[in-house]
């Protein structure tokens, strides 16, 4: 009965104390200071542990359809290039002041993770439902799962693409662009004569 009593005032005793050292303000949460290493590694690991949880039950498409990969470069430019950097890019104001560091999706060591199953859905999780504290928003909230994984599909082929590949695949054809194409195209057409009218 005494080591049970003991036990629980251990852990009231530390509860009471983490308590107020988060009250009185003495925690920075500067993001221009690197937490100490412990703490780190429990964040790392409770954020880790979280996802694979999450993630477990996710069916995976085929990630390595031609036109999945392309259908996800132009959301990945627009939404992730910035933290995630494209090839020829070294780094941006996000990626190099974000803390943590988001990860360098153009390094094949950083996204040989993603190549595996599980790999897939945890990358799918986390572009879905954000990390909370972390800058990486969860684009769930305004994006269709088939366009996420799309992102994803498109994540894991990025360090094999140089620049001009990655220009090509993320270059967001909208409709304002087509109708140029396609007047350009008929005033081709005109000034060969072949629409000339008889």
């Amino acid at each position: 009965m005494k080591f049970l009593s003991g036990v629980l005032f251990t852990i009231f005793i530390a509860i009471v104390g983490g308590f107020a050292v988060v009250s009185s303000g003495m925690v920075n949460i500067g993001a221009d200071q690197e937490h100490n290493p412990m703490m780190y590694k429990l964040l790392e690991t409770a954020r880790n542990r979280s996802i694979e949880s999450a993630s477990k039950d996710i069916a995976v498409p085929d990630l390595e359809q031609a036109e999945m990969i392309s259908s996800g470069g132009a959301d990945y430019k627009d939404m992730c290039a910035g933290c995630h950097l494209s090839p020829g890019v070294e780094k941006t104001d996000f990626s190099e002041y974000l803390y943590p560091n988001p990860p360098n999706f153009t390094k094949a060591e950083v996204v040989e993770r993603y190549q595996t199953e599980n790999g897939a859905k945890q990358s799918f999780w986390a572009i879905k439902h954000g990390i909370m504290a972390s800058g990486m928003p969860a684009w769930g909230a305004t994006h269709d799962d088939n366009r996420m994984w799309a992102m994803v599909a498109f994540i894991r082929s990025l360090p094999e693409l140089d620049e001009n590949q990655y220009t090509m695949l993320t270059t967001r054809l909208d409709s304002d662009m087509l109708d140029m194409s396609l007047n350009d195209d008929m005033m081709d057409m005109s000034n060969d004569g072949s629409g000339m009218q008889h």
